[in-house]
């Protein structure tokens, strides 16, 4: 009996166990199922409810990660035949900055590219298109890659490496990514959606304000600043740059520069040929690199580009031409400007540029008409006031025989006097009124002398006062001109250094063929054993001129210095 039952029949306990040992394995494996299935739902969701893309994209690397137990995931955004985004979990930052640059799109990972479909490798580096890991890059052997498609175009891939415990990736892991790639596509063109919708939006908020800051007759550096300040902003580009055309259209200078390294590429005059602003002018349409520091359109102009990457240039075109270039710039490594988020910037820039030229237009006709005014007045000055004035001078010399009392014919005399001295103001303004040229007046003797008179305020602590007569911005030559303005700064300069004066008078006459400059001071008067070294140069100037320089004693107190030359001799000497 006892042999019987020990001849080689397994325990009953000993079976039992191995049936509950098997059917809690099964268990287990269903759990594990169920679990990843909740998972892969819980994850679906989570990236479907996430509407800004660049959220969207993390999301989906990490529950990639989290669903098929990989220690490395990574997502690469493929534009053409590189990659030009690429998001990394699993590896720190100190590892990302020794690894480098992020990959282009080569190895492995170009595998993928040139052949969009799911990959499964057991060991990294036996595939014969892997190029090997970069110093200091973790190690990695096992490999799970799967495309991601947006409407049956490519997307990006998902790239998970080194499983858990050492295993290799299966079926049902690659079954779950693909799964969570096409849940990724739908999420990815929702969060496109969304997001052109809601850029097309601030596109055309700022837009409404550039055209209302332009019409509104804001000035024109701080319109250009909002157009840069906007561009970059909806476009997340780490430089704007805003160029207008100078010198007949063959330069270009830099008039607005917002962000990194701004101040290298502020008030740059670069030529239209050799600089990428240019390129874009001379071509007439929207121009792009992804490694400006390589592009050969660019040739001209000091070093600028440092830490950039891809660029972005187009012309503000109107029907008149080129009104300016407007150029963005991302940091390297960043993803280059693509079509689909540049097109409202043409529109943009288009609509700015016309903006600029009606506000042109309108600032024009304002001008016209101010200057339409100004011929009006001072027709009326000299048509009016100056024969009212006459006449009533006229008429009291007449009335001087008639008066017989010597104080009577004091008072008669000097009100005479004084018509012909307001006359003489009032012929000035006309002088004024009538000068055409706003810009050729804004440079002219007038304002340099008024602009001279001002910045000695600073020093002096009180403003002079200042008389002009005569036509001196159309009859003083330019070489004069520059003369007289240094003399100018010269003795108000002497008068704050010496004079210790509390009021000062500036006369500038033009008559008779010949420019007076006077100035009076209540100061101290000129020490015998001052320096005359600055007034030794002023005698210079006069005499160059064939003109005369004196200085003494004012009738009351003080200095006055009085520095004349002949309109006739400009340019000699």
């Amino acid at each position: 009996m006892s042999d019987g039952v020990g001849g080689g029949e397994h325990p009953p306990g000993l079976e039992l166990d191995e049936l509950l040992d098997e059917l809690q394995s099964r268990i287990n494996a269903v759990r594990g199922t169920q679990a990843r299935v909740h998972s892969l739902l819980e994850a679906l969701l989570s990236v479907g409810r996430e509407l800004d893309l660049p959220h969207v994209l993390r999301r989906v690397v990490e529950s990639a990660v989290t669903l098929v137990d990989a220690e490395y995931g990574a997502l690469g955004v493929v534009e053409g035949s590189g990659l030009t985004e690429f998001l990394t979990v699993g590896v720190s930052e100190r590892q990302a900055h020794e690894i480098g640059p992020l990959p282009s799109g080569h190895g492995i990972l170009g595998e993928l590219i040139r052949h969009p479909r799911p990959l499964r490798l057991p060991e990294l580096s036996a595939h014969p298109a892997s190029y090997g890991l970069p110093r200091h890059h973790p190690p990695m052997h096992t490999f799970l890659g799967v495309p991601i498609r947006v409407r049956n175009e490519v997307f990006g891939n998902l790239y998970l490496t080194e499983k858990q415990d050492g295993e290799e990736f299966d079926a049902e892991d690659e079954t779950i990514l693909r799964m969570l790639a096409v849940a990724a596509g739908y999420a990815i063109e929702n969060a496109r959606l969304y997001q052109s919708a809601r850029d097309r939006q601030r596109w055309l908020e700022a837009n409404a304000q550039i055209v209302g800051a332009l019409l509104s007759g804001a000035p024109q550096a701080e319109v250009l600043k909002g157009i840069v300040d906007h561009a970059r902003r909806i476009l997340g580009a780490d430089l704007g740059v805003l160029a207008l055309p100078v010198d007949g259209r063959t330069d270009l200078r830099v008039a607005i520069a917002l962000g990194v390294d701004a101040d290298a590429h502020r008030d740059l005059v670069l030529p239209v040929k050799g600089s990428f602003m240019g390129a874009a002018m001379t071509a007439g349409e929207r121009i792009t690199t992804a490694r400006i520091q390589e592009d050969p359109r660019v040739t001209a102009g000091p070093p600028r580009w440092a830490g950039l990457g891809p660029v972005v240039a187009l012309p503000m075109i109107t029907d008149d031409g080129v009104r300016g270039v407007l150029l963005l710039g991302r940091e390297q490594h960043e993803a280059p400007f693509s079509d689909e988020e540049t097109a409202p910037l043409l529109a943009f820039a288009g609509q700015a540029a016309l903006a600029m030229e009606l506000a042109e237009r309108r600032r024009d006709a304002e001008q016209v008409a101010i200057l339409e005014e100004r011929d009006r007045i001072a027709r009326d000055l000299h048509d009016l006031a100056i024969q009212r004035l006459f006449a009533t001078g006229m008429t009291l010399q007449s009335t001087l025989r008639f008066v017989e009392h010597p104080e009577a014919t004091d008072r008669l005399l000097r009100a005479v006097d004084d018509l012909d001295e307001t006359i003489k103001i009032i012929r000035t303004t006309i002088f004024g009124l009538r000068s055409h040229d706003l810009e050729q007046r804004t440079e002219g003797l007038r304002s340099q002398v008024a602009a001279g008179v001002e910045r000695a305020a600073d020093t002096l602590g009180f403003t002079p006062s200042l008389r002009m007569e005569g036509l001196i911005d159309t009859e003083v030559p330019p070489a004069i001109m520059e003369e007289a303005v240094a003399v100018l700064g010269e003795a108000l300069s002497n008068v704050a250094r010496h004079a210790r004066a509390s009021s000062v008078a500036v006369a500038l006459e033009v008559a008779h063929g010949t420019l007076s400059l006077t100035v009076r001071d209540d100061g101290v008067g000129i020490a015998e054993q001052a320096g005359r070294s600055g007034l030794r140069n002023l005698a210079e100037r006069a005499e160059r001129l064939g003109g005369t320089f004196q200085v003494g004693p004012a009738p009351d107190r003080g200095t006055r210095l009085v520095w004349r030359v002949p309109l006739g001799r400009a340019g000699t000497g």
